[in-house]
C-alpha cells in the first residue's frame, strides 16, 4: 500500500513539476490540430494559461472541432438527389423558374447557394400554418398524429416526462398498436433527466427510440457541444413540423419560472415536408443504424398544398459540414434587405460576419428591429446578448425586450417578403456547434403575416433607447463585458 501511495505521489509531483511542458503540448494541440477562428483559439489559450490542465479538460468537453467528420452521408441518397439538384440549378441559371416560383425573384443566388452547398431543394405549393402558442401547436400536432396511417417520426432536443409528453405518449402507443410505425429521436443532453426505463417501456409498446450522442457515464457528457438541437415531426410524408417548441410543460406556459412561453413553430403541408423527412432519416440512420432509404413509403407520398402556394427551402447545418448554412442564409437575407429586417431570438451572439452585415444594413438606412427575452435561462449568454443588443442600439437599431414571459422564437423576416424561422438561435453555438434546421420561406403574404405577428409582440415589449442603454448600472456593464469576453465559448 505504501508503494502504491508513493508511486501516486511521485506521479503527481512529476506531472505538476512539468506543468509548463504539458500546457505547451496542450496549446500546440489547440493551435495546430484544430482549425478554428483565431479569436476562439486565443480565448482557449488564455483559459489554458490561467487554469492549467483543467482548461484543457474543458477543451476536450466543449472545444473539439468536428467539422471534418462526415457523419450523415448516405451514398444512395446523394445519388438519388444529384440529378434533381443539378436540374433545379440549370433552371435557375437559365431563368426558367420565374413562372413556377415568382417569389424567389431577387433571391435566386440564395436558392442556388443552398442547392449547391447542401443539396437543399426548393419546393413550391406548400401550405404553412404559423403557431406562436404551445397549447395551440401541440393540440394540432396531437390531432395530426391521431390521423396517422403509416408512420410518425419525431425528433426533439428536449423531451420531458411530464403532463405534455403523457398526452403525446398515449396517442403514440395507440397508433403503434394500430400498426403505425413510430420513431422518436432525442438528444442525450437535452433529455438527460428522462430516465432510461421509460424509453424501454415505450420500446415494449412498439415505439422505436434512438439517443443522439449518448452520455459516456450516466449524465457525464464527453461532447457537451455538438448537440442535436433540431425539432422535427413528420407524419405520413403529408404533414411536417419545425420550429422552436420542445416537449415539456414550460412550453405550455405551465412553469412559473418562465410564465407565458412565446415561441414560433411552422406546420407545413406540401413538398417541403420531404426536406424535413430527409433530415430526420439521415439523423436516424446515423443514430439508430437503421437505413430507411430503401423503403419508398419514407421518400414518396407528399401532398401538394392547396391554399398558400409558398416556396420553401428546408436548410440545415451542423459541425460536420463545411458551411454554416443557416448563418449564411441570415447573412444573405440581411445583405439583400432594402427596407426592413425583423429579428427574434432568445440568444443574440452574432459572429463578426453577421454583426458586420447588420452594421452595414443599419448605416445603409435599413430599418433593423431586434427582439430578445426579458429573463435569462443561461446567465452568461443572457448578458452577452445584452452586450451585443446594446451595440445594435447605439448604432441605430430598434431593440425590444419581450416582457410577457419568455421569448424563444428564432428567426428573421426581410422586407416582408421572405423569412427564415426554425430551431437555430442567432448565436455562435447554433451557427457552428449545434445541429439545426430552419425553413426559408419565399412568400410575401406569409412574410407579411409573420411581420404582423412581430408587430403584435411589440405591444408586450419595452423599447430600449440609447439613453436607457447608456444609463445602465456599473454592475451590468461588468456582467456584459465578462460575458462578451467569453462569447466565443458560449
Amino acid at each position: 500500500m505504501e508503494q502504491v501511495l508513493q508511486f501516486l505521489t511521485d506521479a503527481i509531483e512529476f506531472f505538476f513539476g512539468h506543468l509548463m511542458i504539458w500546457n505547451g503540448i496542450f496549446a500546440i494541440i489547440i493551435v495546430f490540430f484544430q482549425r478554428k477562428n483565431p479569436k476562439t483559439v486565443w480565448t482557449w489559450l488564455l483559459l489554458l494559461y490561467f487554469i492549467p490542465v483543467l482548461g484543457f479538460i474543458f477543451y476536450l468537453l466543449i472545444g473539439i472541432d468536428m467539422r471534418k467528420q462526415k457523419m450523415f452521408r448516405v451514398k444512395e441518397v446523394e445519388d438519388r438527389l444529384h440529378e434533381m439538384i443539378r436540374q433545379q440549378e440549370r433552371q435557375i441559371r437559365n431563368k426558367e423558374m420565374g413562372a413556377s416560383a415568382p417569389d424567389i425573384a431577387g433571391y435566386e443566388d440564395l436558392v442556388m447557394y443552398n442547392l449547391d452547398t447542401m443539396g437543399c431543394m426548393l419546393t413550391d405549393n406548400n401550405d404553412i400554418d404559423i403557431f406562436v402558442d404551445g397549447n395551440a401547436k401541440f393540440d394540432q400536432l396531437i390531432e395530426d398524429m391521431r390521423r396517422a396511417e403509416k408512420f410518425i417520426h419525431i425528433q426533439y432536443y428536449i423531451i420531458k416526462n411530464d403532463v405534455l409528453f403523457n398526452r403525446i405518449k398515449d396517442v403514440l402507443i395507440e397508433k403503434a398498436a394500430q400498426g403505425v410505425e413510430v420513431r422518436i429521436l432525442y438528444d442525450a443532453m437535452g433529455c438527460r433527466f428522462f430516465r432510461k426505463k421509460y424509453w424501454k417501456q415505450l420500446n415494449r409498446k412498439g415505439i422505436k427510440t434512438a439517443e443522439f450522442f449518448p452520455a459516456f457515464f450516466r449524465w457525464f457528457q464527453l461532447r457537451v457541444n455538438y448537440r442535436n438541437h433540431r425539432k422535427i415531426v413528420v407524419i405520413d410524408n403529408k404533414i411536417g413540423y419545425v420550429g422552436g417548441f420542445n416537449i415539456g410543460k414550460e412550453y405550455l406556459g405551465l412553469d412559473p419560472k418562465f410564465g407565458y412561453w412565446r415561441d414560433t413553430h411552422l406546420r407545413i403541408r406540401g413538398e417541403a415536408v420531404s426536406g424535413l423527412e430527409l433530415r430526420f432519416l439521415l439523423d436516424w440512420n446515423y443514430t439508430a443504424k437503421e437505413n430507411l432509404f430503401g423503403d419508398d413509403k419514407y421518400t414518396t407520398g407528399y401532398v401538394i398544398g392547396e391554399r398558400d402556394g409558398c416556396d420553401v427551402q428546408i436548410v440545415y447545418s451542423g459541425p460536420d459540414t463545411a458551411h454554416q448554412q443557416i448563418r449564411d442564409n441570415y447573412i444573405s437575407l440581411i445583405n439583400k434587405a432594402q427596407k426592413s429586417i425583423y429579428i427574434q431570438t432568445p440568444y443574440f451572439i452574432p459572429d463578426e460576419a453577421m454583426l458586420a452585415a447588420l452594421m452595414i444594413a443599419l448605416h445603409s438606412g435599413i430599418e433593423v428591429n431586434l427582439m430578445i427575452p426579458c429573463m435569462p435561462d443561461h446567465l452568461f449568454v443572457y448578458w452577452a446578448t445584452h452586450s451585443y443588443m446594446g451595440e445594435m442600439v447605439m448604432n441605430g437599431a430598434k431593440c425590444y425586450i419581450y416582457e410577457e414571459g419568455f421569448l424563444h422564437a428564432k428567426g428573421m423576416i426581410v422586407d416582408e417578403k421572405v423569412f427564415c424561422y426554425g430551431t437555430a438561435n442567432m448565436d455562435v453555438r447554433s451557427f457552428a456547434l449545434n445541429f439545426e434546421v430552419n425553413a426559408t420561406v419565399y412568400d410575401e403574404p406569409k412574410a407579411k403575416e409573420m411581420t404582423e405577428i412581430f408587430k403584435e409582440d411589440l405591444k408586450r415589449c419595452t423599447h430600449v433607447t440609447k439613453d436607457m442603454y447608456a444609463g445602465r448600472k456599473l454592475i451590468v456593464r461588468f456582467k456584459e463585458q465578462i460575458s462578451r469576453l467569453l462569447s466565443p465559448l458560449l
